[in-house]
């Protein structure tokens, strides 16, 4: 019987990861965390944040109301407060059509 690697899944991440996963710096993750009570990282004795998927979801959702919406901190807190699943679930639907999107304009380059 052939060896099959299991996919390992990761459920924590560095600060530092997230960061790159965004494509933000570390201390505006750092600032929305202050600002956002659902950002919740665990912290080790040293202080280290540990981030789960629910908060990379969470802080993905912030980046597209303050960056992509352009909404205030405030406003973005206050939406989220509101109504989290209805803004969650929209956001969702949009990443889905973005990755649809570049998949399409990728299968268009291919064939030009």
């Amino acid at each position: 019987m052939p060896y099959k690697e299991k996919n390992i899944e990761k459920f924590y991440f560095s600060i530092g990861e997230v960061a790159e996963m965004l494509g933000v710096n570390a201390s505006l993750i750092r600032f929305w965390e202050k600002n956002f009570d659902i950002i919740q990282p665990r912290k080790n004795q040293k202080g280290t944040r540990f981030y789960t998927k629910e908060d990379i979801d969470n802080l993905k959702l912030i980046y597209h109301l303050v960056k992509e919406q352009r909404m205030t901190i405030e406003g973005a807190r206050k939406k989220i407060a509101e109504d989290k699943h209805s803004v969650s679930d929209s956001f969702k639907i949009i990443e889905s059509l973005n990755s649809i999107k570049q998949m399409l304009l990728e299968v268009r380059d291919q064939l030009d």
